[in-house]
């Protein structure tokens, strides 16, 4: 038996964001006030995640923010031939303001606003929840680039995305405002379908945690966020049923899962061991899950 059309009409609803939007702005403003370590440099602050998407459902709470210096950059120079290399490093010498020092001035900056609530994890700097305050994770970030052209700084193409380092020193690069920006576009062409079809599957995700049907972790939404957006969009359509329906037949029957990609087209979506990209056996066990709670419902 299907899920009824009611119950993926609910699903497909956006959680609430009134409290969402003041914890962004109060931290923002935190952020972004005077008298930092870095006031001066240049950096910007924004929203990623499901907040900034606008894919969040009702059981996620977490606020996704972003905090980006531009004053130093890494790059990716694995297309460039060797005369471009030579060239790039005739132009760009190491930083003397590092990542590694940008962290440290955001997080005495948050400690000093915020206190014992602040706790520096694996990936993000953590600010818990308290009174209308939601959780809170602050990724301390600078530029990425990853070059396709470097004749000199006036003959240059590259993409610009954001990395990081995770607690054992990896560097994690991302291109959160790609994936906005196409999942915005992918919402339009779909006539607005996508958002709420995401939605669908994060609940759908949720519920499988709570009944023990799968594991936590197994399903990121950022990685849901992708796997719609692989989706032909004149699969979508008509109703949630048939939006669900076209799209796991297509992804299960026709899709080449070696070729899907992260929504913001700059990594495969299926890959193992990499910070990236979801692991295979971690997709499998969701479609399964999602398909079995469909046909049993």
């Amino acid at each position: 038996m299907a899920i009824p059309e009611s119950q993926l009409e609910t699903w497909s609803h956006q959680g609430s964001i009134k409290q969402s939007i003041s914890t962004y702005n109060t931290v923002k403003g935190v952020l972004e006030s005077k008298d930092t370590p870095y006031e001066g440099k240049d950096f910007s602050v924004f929203l990623q995640g499901s907040y900034g998407n606008n894919t969040n459902i009702y059981a996620e709470s977490d606020v996704d923010i972003v905090i980006k210096l531009n004053d130093c950059f890494r790059s990716d120079l694995s297309s460039l031939s060797k005369e471009e290399k030579e060239k790039y490093h005739e132009y760009f010498n190491d930083a003397t303001y590092t990542h590694s020092d940008f962290k440290r001035d955001v997080l005495k900056v948050l400690k000093d606003a915020y206190g014992s609530d602040v706790k520096v994890g694996g990936k993000a700097i953590a600010i818990s929840s308290n009174g209308n305050r939601r959780k809170t994770d602050v990724i301390t970030a600078i530029q990425y680039r990853r070059y396709y052209k470097f004749n000199g700084v006036y003959d240059q193409s590259y993409d610009e995305g954001i990395c990081f380092y995770n607690s054992a020193g990896d560097e994690i690069a991302n291109y959160p405002k790609q994936h906005s920006e196409n999942l915005t576009r992918k919402h339009q062409d779909t006539k607005q379908w996508l958002k709420p079809m995401v939605r669908i599957l994060k609940n759908m995700r949720t519920k499988l945690v709570n009944d023990g049907a799968l594991e936590a972790g197994v399903a990121p939404s950022y990685f849901l966020e992708g796997l719609l957006y692989n989706v032909h969009s004149d699969l979508f359509g008509s109703s949630y049923e048939n939006c669900f329906i076209n799209s796991i037949n297509w992804l299960q029957n026709d899709a080449d899962k070696d070729d899907l990609l992260c929504a913001n087209e700059q990594y495969y979506l299926l890959r193992d061991n990499t910070h990236n990209c979801w692991p295979r056996s971690d997709y499998d066990a969701f479609i399964t899950a999602v398909i079995d709670l469909w046909n049993n419902w």
